[in-house]
């Protein structure tokens, strides 16, 4: 009888870990990945020094951007990570409307956010992220310097705030964020010094500046609204971008403000496959 006790406990465990292993998975919903990709235009205005000297040239662009975040098992699964790629091309003209400047930017940012939620429907979000940027600028008649590089990373403090609503028996959800850089370097020649001194006779002496609020101020804020429309979710905004820095008697200014629309979807980093049922995962954005 002892044996066949054994047997029958043998038999049965298994069993019984493996329904309590489903049990706590139900209890415990997996993590999703929110997504939007989004395309708009704005309206631009650029300095900079070093080609143009102290004329704002301004006009219209294009403009991409793709977000991704998700939350993650640390800090008691308050704690989201953000991914942020963004690209633009814009052209612009000086005042009197007879030259032109053609730019183009790309940034990538990855950061983290700590969320406190003080009402079931209000996430408000705290971290800090690095930031990488990359762009051009070229002004078509320029002859001793047409062309500007614009090269930096940075250390950046980001907040936001994700409230979601119903209008009557509509869902909205409505996002503001604000990211700021702190501390970080950039590339900058000197206020005299060409491109070609530097990359065709190799005297890279001084093009790269410690950067701080002293030297360079940025923000770029975003506000979206996320809204279904028929099997998909709509998702637009408007961007705002404020660059200004002043680096080797060099100034640099640009400022864009963009309208955006696109398509926003939550899915399992797991093969890839979205998620129907909002009950059944833990987002970090709704």
């Amino acid at each position: 009888m002892k044996v066949m006790h054994i047997l029958t406990l043998a038999f049965l465990i298994p069993f019984s870990l493996t329904a309590q292993t489903a049990g706590s998975r139900e209890e415990t919903p997996p993590f999703s990945t929110n997504e939007g990709t989004l395309v708009g235009a704005g309206r631009y205005n650029i300095r900079n020094s070093y080609i143009s000297d102290d004329i704002n040239y301004t006009g219209w662009g294009l403009q991409l951007l793709n977000e991704r975040m998700r939350n993650t098992s640390r800090f008691n699964r308050r704690l989201s990570v953000q991914q942020m790629f963004y690209v633009d091309l814009s052209s612009t003209l000086n005042p009197a409307k007879t030259i032109s400047e053609l730019s183009g930017f790309a940034e990538y940012s990855y950061g983290y956010h700590y969320r406190f939620q003080p009402a079931p429907q209000l996430k408000l979000l705290a971290g800090a992220a690095v930031h990488g940027l990359f762009g051009f600028l070229y002004n078509t008649q320029g002859s001793n310097n047409p062309f500007a590089l614009n090269v930096d990373a940075d250390f950046s403090l980001s907040a936001a705030a994700i409230y979601s609503f119903r209008l009557r028996d509509f869902p909205l959800t409505l996002r503001y964020q604000a990211d700021m850089p702190l501390v970080g370097a950039a590339f900058s020649p000197g206020y005299e010094q060409s491109y070609y001194e530097i990359f065709g006779l190799g005297n890279y002496s001084g093009i790269v500046h410690f950067t701080s609020l002293h030297n360079k101020f940025s923000m770029r804020s975003f506000l979206t609204l996320d809204f279904p429309v028929s099997n998909c979710t709509v998702r637009i905004g408007c961007l705002s971008k404020l660059y200004y820095s002043d680096i080797n008697r060099i100034e640099m200014h640009r400022v864009s403000h963009g309208f955006m629309i696109g398509l926003a979807k939550e899915f399992v980093s797991f093969g890839g496959k979205r998620l129907k049922n909002k009950h059944l995962y833990q987002s970090a954005f709704y």
